[in-house]
């Protein structure tokens, strides 16, 4: 093996290594003790009232759009009334958590990665070390339970802006019965979707933090580094999503199976 082959392998060994060590720390830290209620409130209004408008308007236009595209499919089989059904079933099972995941990834992902970076290599970090404070208790578990907590509620306003974004567009342009649209809505979305919705959005969550927090933990090289690690906090953020949410998909209807057959 080529040497400078053999030296990108180590070094991405090792900083795979030094992700699981801080995810380990992490919940570590949220086991033994929660953070102060100072520290926690200031994020939840950053990850979640502040992220509230971009997560409603992506969620209302991707109902409508949803809803457009389906109708010129199915409007050749005479099947417009399942329209309801459609969109809300695909908001809160898929599209609902992964597209709010990916919106956030750049919103919150990018800002997280942002901050803590540039306290590294301003070594506010090391300060905060040597003060005998945990940087990871004190700047990543409060942003970890944030996430964790708030991203469910942020995909459950988008996935409910989405079903009436597609009843907006289904009843007033495209002239669905909305008796229909809401009858096929309620009868096909189950509790095992919405719970299944919720749980994938909670993981989105943990991931984007860990992710971005770990980015910016490991930043060097001034300004040019911050810049470089948030853009791949975010690329593998956004890729991270997409590939958990195949794996998630995959055990939730394995575990649906199971106990329902």
């Amino acid at each position: 093996m080529p040497i400078a082959m053999r030296v990108l392998l180590e070094n991405k060994v090792r900083e795979v290594g030094s992700f699981s060590m801080l995810a380990g720390s992490v919940f570590e830290c949220c086991f033994r003790r929660l953070p102060r209620y100072a520290l926690l409130m200031p994020q939840m209004l950053k990850i979640g009232v502040r992220s509230l408008p971009v997560v409603l308007i992506t969620g209302t236009f991707t109902g409508m759009v949803l809803a457009v595209q389906t109708h010129s499919q199915f409007a050749r089989v005479n099947m417009e009334n399942l329209l309801g059904a459609v969109v809300s079933v695909s908001m809160v099972r898929e599209i609902g958590p992964v597209l709010t995941g990916l919106v956030l990834a750049g919103r919150v992902g990018a800002s997280m990665t942002a901050e803590l970076g540039s306290m590294k290599v301003s070594e506010q970090i090391d300060a905060l070390r040597a003060l005998g404070t945990d940087p990871v208790a004190y700047l990543i578990v409060p942003r970890f339970i944030s996430c964790v907590l708030l991203i469910p509620l942020l995909v459950a306003y988008s996935d409910l802006l989405g079903i009436l974004g597609g009843w907006l567009v289904s009843v007033h342009v495209l002239q669905v019965d909305p008796h229909f649209y809401w009858e096929f809505a309620a009868r096909y979305v189950e509790t095992w979707d919405i719970f299944s919705g919720m749980f994938k959005a909670s993981a989105f969550g943990g991931l984007l933090c860990l992710v971005c927090c770990f980015k910016g933990f490991t930043t060097e090289g001034g300004a040019e580094g911050v810049g470089r690690s948030t853009t791949e906090a975010n690329v593998i953020t956004s890729i991270g999503i997409i590939i958990t949410n195949f794996f998630l998909a995959l055990l939730l209807r394995s575990i649906y199976q199971n106990l329902w057959g």
